[in-house]
């Protein structure tokens, strides 16, 4: 394709808003990223660059920094170069290089993004480079998203090239009479990405012409059906967080389903099957654990909910007045002779008037390692047990409220009490809490 025509494949009436900001460019000195800041100054967007210095490569590196110093300065192109020590990133952290240096680049990027008020960072990611990236992950093992390659523009990050090859990156440049910086390592094939570029795609292309076509063809077709997809599982699961058990299991590929609806929480397939399973067996308590959330299967529903985001809450509560928050409470004392009558255990209890003696009465939410001493039960409990044997679900349990006087739970609102702080019969000091408007919620 000629100059023009290059520029028609590169910019899209989609890209008028973002070429109106100013752009950060990924420049590492080679063709593509040359080709890329060529393509936005002419396009006329105001451009700063963005240098990486990895020192992997000897002088061959700094001889790339002097290339796009000069670049930039020959450009009028504002320039912030950024040195890496790739070795202390894995001592740290692990991994291979190439992982460190993509973690460090785009952490720098974001940044640098931040810092000189850039609307988005443009990649230099093409047409080729999809292919790579579709062979790469079907050889991994992938689902239909994973073949969907990457995309125009992914949050912050700009890809204009994706439309054209590497060929017409270099016939763009050399159109324009500008020269670019080679990478010997490309040439290496330590990498995989490397033996596909050198060895594979070359014979796909010389047995099959026009296969990389045909290939790009495939992965637009696969990005909308992916798109159709997640509308259909949106439409099938409304709810990500609180999934209801029947409706789910009403479809042939549940745990399929399952998974397209929470995969982008970090839920990987396996735990999608198994959470299937055990819904289908009737198991509730079961836990599936993601990056930053949390599973639970329960007997009606599984239910989804971030991990530790939010601090334990105690809320320090007054019991010789009523409690009005974070539930109503009412706080009655009465001259009348105790009778066990009076109470039910559950949403009407009686404790000692020794109680007003604590220091620390507090309303809070059960923890893991809570105990108890049961009323009517020798020793001590796990309220996880008592929750157990309630068979309460996850959604249950979390909304369970526990009253707790210096260190000691006395009451698990709405289902059991404690032993101590006893109400002897016929006694005239004693407490009587009554639970207001929750006893359907809690019977």
């Amino acid at each position: 394709m000629n100059h023009e025509e290059f520029l028609q494949h590169v910019f899209t009436s989609d890209d008028e808003a973002l070429m109106g900001q100013s752009v950060l460019v990924a420049l590492s000195g080679g063709a593509d990223s040359v080709a890329l800041l060529r393509a936005l100054l002419e396009a006329g967007c105001h451009c700063h660059a963005a240098h990486c210095n990895f020192h992997l490569r000897g002088d061959e590196s700094m001889r790339d920094e002097q290339f796009v110093r000069d670049l930039c300065t020959r450009l009028g192109v504002p320039l912030t170069v950024k040195d890496f020590d790739v070795a202390a990133w894995q001592q740290t952290h692990g991994g291979s290089v190439e992982m460190a240096c993509r973690e460090l680049r785009y952490a720098w990027f974001e940044q640098e993004r931040e810092r000189r008020q850039c609307g988005v960072i443009a990649v230099a990611h093409h047409a080729d480079d999809q292919i790579e990236t579709f062979f790469l992950n079907l050889l991994r093992g992938t689902g239909i998203k994973g073949l969907t390659g990457m995309n125009r523009l992914s949050g912050h990050i700009w890809r204009p090239l994706l439309a054209v090859s590497r060929r017409d990156i270099l016939d763009y440049l050399s159109e324009i009479g500008q020269g670019y910086a080679t990478d010997s390592t490309n040439a290496q094939n330590d990498y995989r990405r490397n033996r596909l570029r050198n060895i594979v795609l070359p014979i796909i292309e010389q047995q099959f012409p026009h296969g990389s076509e045909r290939i790009l063809d495939t992965i637009g077709h696969l990005k909308q059906d992916s798109e159709m997809l997640a509308a259909l599982v949106s439409d099938a699961i409304p709810d990500t967080w609180h999934i209801d058990i029947q409706r789910l299991l009403g479809y042939t590929q549940a745990p399929t389903l399952l998974y397209h609806r929470l995969r982008h929480l970090g839920f990987n397939r396996s735990q999608c099957e198994q959470a299937i399973e055990a819904a289908r067996a009737g198991h509730s308590g079961g836990q599936f654990i993601a990056p930053h959330h949390t599973m639970h299967v329960n007997r009606q529903s599984i239910d989804v909910e971030p991990t530790d985001t939010a601090p334990e809450i105690e809320i320090p509560i007054d019991l010789s007045t009523d409690v009005q928050t974070p539930i109503h409470i009412t706080v009655a004392r009465s001259s009348t002779p105790f009778s066990p009558l009076m109470c039910d255990g559950k949403n009407k209890v009686a404790f000692s008037a020794k109680l007003l003696d604590c220091q620390h009465i507090v309303l809070r939410h059960w923890r893991q390692g809570d105990r108890m001493k049961p009323f009517g039960l020798k020793g001590s409990k796990l309220v996880s047990d008592l929750f157990a044997d309630l068979k309460l679900d996850h959604a249950a349990k979390r909304d369970t409220w526990l009253l707790e006087a210096d260190g000691n739970i006395l009451w698990v609102l709405g289902y059991r009490t404690s032993s101590l702080y006893a109400v002897e019969r016929e006694s005239q000091d004693y407490l009587l809490l009554i639970l207001e408007n929750l006893q359907e919620k809690f019977a």
